[in-house]
């Protein structure tokens, strides 16, 4: 439980007052009461309206509105300011503002336009949070303390630079080292002097975004990018504990945000909180595999969602309003996948600058009669009245997804083969397959314990760390089985090749070897001709994108390609190993191809699912102290009906008791309890 001051779902959002004249805050926290709002997230871009210099704070405006907000029953999750330093800060001290890519140099203006290695940004961030601890470390209202906001970007700045060549001297101690892992004697690139290092952008190694000449200092630098904002994090994380121990604190993720490594940044978070603002045309599965990721972050604990919107963005390129009911679907979907909260941005709606349009509790009209307030408030009344009963609850899934960020950010740096091979896609089009037939995942990085599971799945599994491949391996022979795809095991941790043959570490798992990867255009395509029949897997099926051309060592194949000159060369294949087995898909497959297979190999693993639900219907399972809570959300805007089989159990928000066929209204749901 997050605080056993509100033993219940965390209801409410970001709140600006500052915007505000005093008469709107009062009407506000009418409001507020009105929808069953109970935290307020404050003071997230107020640094500016709290220090006017360097040594002038002004907390007395933020002292009466945490009282206000604690007077009127609503607790507080208090943000440290540091996500927008005032213009004063970056006029007396230019070493704050950031340099790009293309070695310019910023001005003053926007957000997350901070240097994470400037001095003066990261002495003035820590004071605020140590300034605002201390103020604050007795105040009954603070419940969760937020640092900073959707921490991203990078720098380029001869700040970086130097900080960059510190990290390299502590990670690899010589020059020699650095040379040998950096693969240096390609083009010349030798290193005698740490000073001769400068950091990789559009003016050394890169060409825009996803291409570098050189993928050691390219990946290296995206880890170092990724610990420089993480220790501005830790900054303010330790001030805060000086003074308060027992404080939740926590920063927003934002899913799958590709410039840091949120497995290693949640280590540090005694909560992992997220904002998650899919579009309306993004697969529904896509959203609860973020949900899923930053479960996984923390080996299945609970996480905030911090943010989403009651209604609409205004940032994305078609900002469609959610449609009825889609809000509360979408706030219980998060609920079902381990949120223990449910909050927005924001609660009232700006009325200037880029977020004028992005949707709000308290729309432009000002009151409550509206459908977005209407539908906020019985979301409100809904939560009041379940209470704690999924606070803590967990998902026990047998099945895993293996996501590593030192696999992505190597793979799209990488120079070929193809520029369609995206690391997300591949491992939502795995996931999605498990998605369709109601099979719960976990997302895990190779430092979690792969015993807990039936099933592990890494798709494009491209650099094998170290260790990984052996306790891959210890997992299978254990019983467990594992899949992986084309265009795996080709790297190790540094980016350089394992020579003697494809799939490296992985060939005694998988028993096969690589000879050669085609890259299809995208007009081209292959077929996978099964050789025989597995589960529902039969005839033949389209790939394409990438097709490895393989050899057994002792592993059985199952399909083959049927065009080309590498017609009759395996395309599937299964090895034994121990008591598990090991599959190997060898190119990127049409779905039904996935869903055959996945739903073969769940079938003999005894990975059952959790219903036969029609197409874009979702269950999941949450379980705590012996009960069991089945979530069924239909993301169709029709009726659809649903056999619940053995399962049974009371309904939470109608109070009735379900069993048999039931039918589930258009973007409606159904919670149960189940009854055993």
């Amino acid at each position: 439980m997050i605080s056993g001051k509100l033993p219940k779902v965390f209801y409410g959002g970001d709140y600006n007052p500052e915007q505000w004249d005093e008469a709107t805050h009062q009407e506000d926290l009418r409001m507020f009461r009105l929808a069953g709002i109970d935290i307020a997230t404050v003071n997230v871009f107020s640094w500016a309206k709290i220090q006017s210099d360097e040594i002038t704070y002004h907390f007395e405006w933020l002292d009466q509105l945490i009282d206000s907000l604690h007077e009127s029953g609503i607790f507080v999750c208090l943000a440290t300011s540091t996500a927008a330093h005032p213009a004063w800060m970056a006029t007396r001290y230019p070493d704050i503002l950031r340099v790009d890519a293309d070695g310019r140099k910023r001005k003053f203006g926007g957000r997350h336009n901070s240097c994470p290695n400037s001095p003066t940004y990261r002495k003035y961030a820590e004071h605020m949070a140590d300034r605002l601890a201390e103020r604050y470390k007795n105040h009954p209202a603070i419940l969760v303390w937020h640092v900073s906001n959707e921490y991203g970007g990078d720098c380029y700045c001869d700040n970086c630079a130097a900080a960059f060549r510190v990290w390299l001297k502590q990670k690899y101690g010589t020059l020699g080292e650095l040379n040998r892992v950096w693969n240096t004697s390609f083009w010349g690139h030798t290193f005698y002097d740490w000073d001769e290092i400068v950091p990789p952008n559009n003016l050394s190694e890169h060409w825009g975004e996803n291409h570098s000449t050189f993928q050691g200092i390219s990946l290296d630098y995206a880890r170092f990018n990724s610990d420089s904002m993480l220790d501005c994090y830790l900054l303010e994380y330790n001030a805060i504990k000086k003074h308060i121990p027992h404080a939740v604190v926590t920063t927003n993720l934002m899913g799958f945000f590709k410039q840091l490594d949120y497995f290693k940044w949640a280590k540090h978070m005694d909560i992992v909180s997220w904002d998650s603002y899919p579009q309306a045309n993004t697969p529904v599965s896509y959203t609860a595999m973020a949900h899923d990721l930053m479960r996984g972050l923390k080996d299945g604990q609970p996480f905030m969602l911090m943010e989403q919107t009651p209604s609409q963005q205004n940032w994305q390129a078609y900002n469609s309003l959610k449609r009825p009911g889609i809000m509360r679907l979408w706030s219980y979907q998060a609920v079902a996948h381990g949120a223990d909260t449910v909050m927005f941005f924001q609660l009232r709606r700006s009325i200037g600058a880029c977020e004028k349009f992005h949707g709000a509790v308290i729309e432009h009209a000002g009151h409550e009669n509206t459908r977005v307030f209407r539908e906020v408030a019985q979301l409100g009344s809904e939560l009041g009245a379940l209470g704690d009963r999924f606070l803590d609850a967990t998902v026990d899934a047998k099945a895993a997804i293996l996501f590593d960020w030192d696999n992505w950010w190597a793979l799209e740096k990488s120079s070929g083969p193809s520029v369609a091979l995206n690391y997300v896609d591949q491992v939502h089009k795995y996931y999605a397959a498990l998605f369709r037939r109601s099979v719960q995942v976990d997302l895990i990085s190779v430092e979690t314990d792969f015993q807990k599971y039936d099933l592990i799945i890494a798709p494009v599994l491209y650099m094998v760390k170290p260790g990984t491949a052996e306790k891959l391996e210890q997992f299978t022979e254990r019983g467990g089985t594992f899949v992986t795809t084309f265009f795996s095991g080709i790297v190790n941790e540094n980016d350089l090749v394992t020579t003697g043959g494809y799939p490296g570490k992985l060939r005694k798992l998988l028993g096969i070897w690589v000879e050669e990867i085609d890259a299809l255009l995208p007009e081209s395509h292959n077929r996978i001709i099964m050789k025989e029949k597995v589960g529902a897997l039969q005839g033949e099926y389209q790939c394409g994108m990438l097709c490895d051309l393989l050899h057994s060592e002792g592993a059985e194949v199952l399909a083959e390609y049927g065009d080309d000159f590498y017609q009759g060369m395996p395309v599937l294949t299964r090895n034994r190993l121990g008591q598990g087995e090991a599959w190997y898909v060898a190119s990127d497959p049409e779905e039904s191809f996935l869903d055959g297979l996945l739903g073969y190999i769940c079938e003999e693993k005894g990975i059952a699912s959790l219903l036969r639900a029609p197409a874009g219907v979702e269950a999941t399972v949450r379980s705590k102290d012996g009960k069991s809570y089945l979530f069924i959300l239909n993301h169709n805007a029709q009726v659809q009906h649903v056999h619940l089989g053995d399962q049974k159990g009371k309904e939470l928000i109608s109070g009735e008791f379900l069993e048999g066929d039931i039918s589930i209204a258009g973007y409606g749901f159904q919670v149960l309890e189940l009854s055993f």
